[in-house]
């Protein structure tokens, strides 16, 4: 009888769903189809945070865009991430307002404060804002990355189990769109470079934010084939997804993706050698020198390699130099030039925090212009984390963005030559080279205001820090 009486209440109450979401669809309105998401937010809420944070990053991969579901959606946010990482933001606010605070510890990390004071640097310039609006929509979203995934995230990776949760949660999902993606680009032609942009979509918006998840998750993938393992099925699962992320990264075509995992290879030997560090200041000191002595020479060059982009691998490689004919790196040099020529104009506060693809258009030069450039500006951003912040927030926006970047990474060395169990040390120096990419990465490209990228991003980083303040070398197992 209770069972009846339940599956009548259910009934019920999906039939009363259906009829509500059936009149707002008749008169054009679709987000009732937002109505099981956010009552499944809630109830998790409630009962499971843990569990309800997990089912966020394994739905993160497969998240879509508003718009692709409602095309004239006054925000473009990605469904149905973004709204669980909006409703954790609430709930921190709301435990916060009740008298409930964060640990200490966490707040006073050094890498804590970093990101404290670039999130107050941010809601300073969205005040001086040119369209504040649009700053403090950039601000909130950044908010709801980094409460949840970073501040969060830390309280959570107390518990080492929940930290391998967390990474196969994404590490699952994202298989699988490595296999959507494969299919779609064999069915074509895996060496037809043009199909390659576009094989992921609609989950990731190019093969550009496709190959930096790429690139951060493999590092990782192959410190585990060095983890000992009790099970057998396990380590060739693990080698077979180490093979899967190379080959689905070599045919992302994303020269800058490539670029990173050779200098991470590079980097990672530095610091097993454990070489002295005056010895690496000098020797980088010594490159920046010999650049600046021979830049025009190395320009001279670069401007005679007119190798464009190719579906051949090795022509493709040698595109990455070419600014003399390759639209993509010349677009990249005139979105730089365009936020460089807005820093110069407000080089305190900037344009304001999301406000760049708005704003660069007048800024872009005549003999900077490509065939993809647009007289509008409204195609992309900065394609740089480190440029983008100078013409939003000027010269502290990427100060302060640096600052999370350096002392992340002398937490993870630091971290790495203090941990006594070498499944923990494999594990931080695998997370650290994972983000490692990502910092070359923002070079040229700029991902973290999407939640594919921000996943990775804050949670590799919240992990390092949990390890430095919880996991004591005697305690790792």
């Amino acid at each position: 009888m209770d069972i009846l009486k339940n599956n009548k209440l259910l009934f019920s109450v999906s039939l009363i769903y259906i009829i509500i979401n059936v009149t707002l669809i008749y008169f054009d309105i679709y987000y009732g189809v937002l109505i099981p998401f956010i009552f499944l937010i809630v109830w998790y809420a409630f009962t499971d945070l843990k569990l309800l944070f997990l089912i966020s990053i394994f739905f993160t991969p497969f998240s879509l865009l508003l718009t692709e579901f409602v095309p004239n959606a006054p925000v473009d946010i990605s469904i149905p991430a973004e709204p669980i990482f909006a409703a954790f933001l609430l709930i921190f606010l709301l435990k916060f307002s009740v008298g409930k605070t964060i640990d200490k510890k966490i707040i006073k990390h050094p890498v804590s404060i970093a990101i404290l004071v670039n999130l107050f640097w941010i809601f300073i310039t969205s005040i001086s804002s040119t369209m504040p609006v649009v700053s403090f929509k950039f601000l909130l979203s950044r908010l709801w990355f980094v409460v949840p995934l970073y501040f969060l995230a830390v309280y959570f990776f107390k518990d080492k189990n929940f930290i391998k949760k967390f990474i196969w949660a994404y590490i699952i999902a994202f298989t699988v769109i490595i296999f959507y993606a494969l299919f779609n680009h064999i069915s074509v032609g895996l060496f037809v470079k043009k199909i390659a942009q576009g094989v992921m979509k609609p989950f990731y918006n190019d093969h550009t934010s496709y190959g930096a998840v790429l690139a951060m998750f493999i590092p990782v993938l192959a410190g585990w084939l060095f983890i000992k393992k009790q099970n057998k099925s396990f380590e060739i699962i693990n080698f077979f997804l180490v093979a899967l992320f190379l080959f689905a990264l070599t045919f992302s075509y994303s020269r800058a993706a490539w670029i990173s995992i050779i200098v991470v290879l590079v980097i990672f030997i530095i610091i097993k050698l454990k070489l002295n560090r005056y010895i690496l200041i000098f020797s980088g000191i010594t490159l920046i020198a010999l650049f600046f002595m021979f830049q025009f020479q190395i320009l001279d060059s670069m401007k005679k390699n007119r190798q464009d982009s190719s579906g051949d691998l090795e022509k493709h490689v040698s595109s990455v130099t070419n600014i003399a004919t390759d639209a993509s790196n010349l677009e990249r040099i005139n979105r730089w030039n365009s936020a460089f020529k807005m820093f110069e104009e407000r080089p305190i506060f900037g344009f304001g925090p999301g406000t760049y693809m708005f704003q660069y258009a007048p800024y872009q030069m005549s003999y900077d212009r490509t065939i993809i450039s647009t007289d509008f500006g409204d195609v992309g951003n900065a394609h740089s984390e480190y440029i983008g912040p100078l013409a939003e927030s000027g010269f502290f926006g990427t100060l302060t963005f640096l600052a999370i970047i350096v002392l992340t990474i002398v937490t993870g060395i630091k971290v790495y030559y203090r941990a006594e169990d070498k499944s923990m040390k494999i594990l931080v120096i695998s997370l650290l080279m994972g983000l490692i990419t990502y910092y070359i990465h923002g070079f040229l490209n700029d991902f973290l205001n999407t939640d594919k990228a921000s996943v990775p991003f804050w949670g590799f980083t919240a992990i390092i820090v949990a390890v430095d303040l919880f996991h004591e070398p005697k305690k790792l197992v």
